[in-house]
């Protein structure tokens, strides 16, 4: 009986991957063997580049020496492609992080802008109410320091301004200057 342990040989070999053998027969007695190996769960397209092992010999050059032959090549193409699909995970997940973060970038500036343009806003009121003469109701629109603290400065001094302006000629004094 005979034992070539071929399918042992192949067990104990590193792979990831569907090993696919081709066997043809060629001219004097040389048999021609295709060594493909699949790995489908390596989406990197690049991996098709990868050509199969092509051995030519006899029937006994082939026995002697087809594992050692194809070993190397057979762990560097699996370990190759291996590699390939980790860096294609690596490569989507940096993609999506990329795309969350610029998508929480432009939401904050987004939040940003319309915060300063409120602001803007609440600025212009009160200018447009001062010039009309209505320091109260300017005071009232000048957008409150909690909402901005970035611009407390700037709140204060102009609240400062109007509240000086209503104090010595608005309701405050027309009040204080009627008889009792």
């Amino acid at each position: 009986m005979m034992n070539a342990n071929f399918f042992n040989q192949i067990a104990q070999l590193d792979f990831t991957g569907n090993l696919q053998l081709t066997l043809t027969k060629g001219t004097e007695n040389n048999l021609i063997v295709a060594i493909i190996l699949q790995n489908d769960t390596c989406a990197d397209k690049a991996k098709n580049l990868i050509p199969p092992l092509n051995l030519r010999g006899t029937a006994e050059e082939l026995d002697e020496g087809f594992f050692q032959q194809i070993t190397t090549p057979l762990q560097t193409a699996s370990g190759l492609m291996v590699n390939m699909e980790a860096f294609m995970k690596q490569l989507e997940e940096a993609k999506k992080q990329s795309a969350m973060e610029k998508e929480k970038t432009d939401k904050a500036k987004k939040e940003q802008e319309a915060k300063d343009k409120k602001f803007k806003d609440g600025m212009a009121k009160a200018d447009e109410l001062e010039k009309e003469g209505k320091f109260r109701e300017a005071w009232m629109k000048v957008p409150e320091i909690a909402d901005y603290p970035e611009k407390a400065d700037e709140i204060r001094k102009r609240k400062k301004e109007l509240s000086d302006q209503f104090s010595s000629t608005g309701l405050f004094a027309t009040e204080q200057e009627q008889p009792i």
